[in-house]
This record gives C-alpha cells, structure tokens and sequence, in this order.
C-alpha cells in the first residue's frame, strides 16, 4: 500500500479531522514563506522582517511598517490551491471539523472552508485603534502611507505582530477542536512558530499525519510521514 492509499484509508475512516497548516500551504498559491531560500527572511531590507513586522515597529516607525506590510504581506491575486479545495470539500462532507492555520491570507475561506482558526490572524480584517470602526483589505492596499480611520486613528491590520500575543478566544476554539479529533493532518509547516506549533500536543488520537517537502520534529511521532506538495498529496484522497 502506497502512503497515498495509507492516507486515503485513514481519510476515511475518520469523521473528526483537523487539519493544522502552515506557510507551505500558501507557497503553492503563489505566497511565498518566510524561512525557504526566497522567503521573507532571506531577502535585503533596512530591518530584519521579523523587526519590520514587530509592534514596536509599529508604534516607532507606523509609515515606514505600512509600506513593507502592503509591499510583502497582501498578495490579493492569489487563489486556492489544490489543498485549499480538498479541505473545503472534506469540511463539507461532514469529515472535517475545523482548519488551524498559522496563514493570514485568506485562501482558506475563499476555497469554501467555514471552520478556520487563524492564529495569526487575517489581512481581511483590519479595525481603527481609536474606535473599533472595521475596514476591508482594499483600504489599507489603496491608501498611501498610514491608513487613518474617518475618526482620526489609525486603522491596524488584524495580523498577530511580533511581540503581540495570540487571540485567546482562537486559542481556546483551535484547542478544542484539536482534542476532539479522531485525525490530525499537519502540512506545509516546519513546526517551528511556537505557541502555534505547541497547540498540536493537545492531539490525543491516532492517526496522526504529517505532510511537509522537508523533516520536522514530529516525524518521529507520526502515523504516517509523507514528503511533498501539500497539494497534490490531498487531492489524491
């Protein structure tokens, strides 16, 4: 039996899969990672991105964060891939309890999936720090240097920044859903983002897959290790 038949089979004998994701998920659609040979953190700028993308950063240098965020963090054009659909099309056959994704572009949703936890939050959603009033992407991709609400604030994009904590309530709900699974898909992550990377160990279960193009901690704890796209592996199920 192939690891695709493997994975087939558990596929369906399962009716509680979470499937936990990470930055390769999105690589396929044309978003690039932090980590490969082309990600962020291999690319020249005044400031490592990991400082560009900090709440000080934020707070000392608003306009020069706003330009690198729409520069590097909106890729607007891009569409589902291969894994995005399959996943979707699981959650709708009952078989699949929830997305946990350290992604904060989107895709899943835009694929169909209703159940997602983003633990880094979301480029759609962007809210005034003053008064709360929400704002769509669009606005801050068409505005020019900081984005101000109609109030005077400025209106901050809903991504977990370095040195900000996670969302607790999206803690809670990626906690639970992880604990309640009969199956637990990890993709397209090195598993090396921590808290995020943590939540796996509330997984009780069997089953426990794990699919990624390079080696990751958990290997040695899996079910089933398969290295590759995470596309084309789930749309053989």
């Amino acid at each position: 039996m192939t690891k695709e038949e493997q994975l087939r089979k558990m596929v369906n004998e399962s009716g509680r899969i979470v499937f936990f994701g990470g930055a390769g998920v999105s690589t396929e659609s044309g978003i690039p990672d932090f980590r490969s040979v082309d990600g962020l953190y291999n690319q020249k700028y005044d400031y490592p991105p990991e400082v560009m993308l900090s709440h000080g950063f934020f707070e000392e240098h608003t306009e020069r964060f706003f330009d690198f965020y729409r520069d590097k963090m909106l890729y607007l054009d891009a569409k589902p891939n291969a894994a995005h659909v399959k996943l979707a099309e699981l959650e709708r056959e009952g078989r699949l309890l929830a997305v946990v994704t350290q992604n904060i572009d989107g895709l899943h949703q835009k694929a169909g999936s209703k159940n997602v936890f983003e633990l880094h939050g979301s480029v759609h959603r962007n809210h005034c720090v003053r008064c709360g009033k929400f704002y769509g992407v669009d606005y801050i991709k068409d505005t020019k240097g900081i984005p101000l609400c109609e109030c005077g604030g400025i209106v901050k994009p809903d991504v977990v920044l370095y040195e900000e904590g996670l969302d607790q309530n999206v803690i809670r709900g990626a906690v639970n859903a992880i604990r309640r699974a009969d199956m637990l898909i990890i993709g397209g992550t090195s598993l090396a983002v921590y808290p995020a990377a943590g939540l796996i160990d509330y997984y009780r279960g069997g089953r426990l897959v794990l699919i990624n193009r390079s080696v990751t901690p958990l290997d040695s704890r899996a079910d089933l290790v398969i290295n590759g796209s995470i596309g084309e592996v789930l749309s053989k199920i």
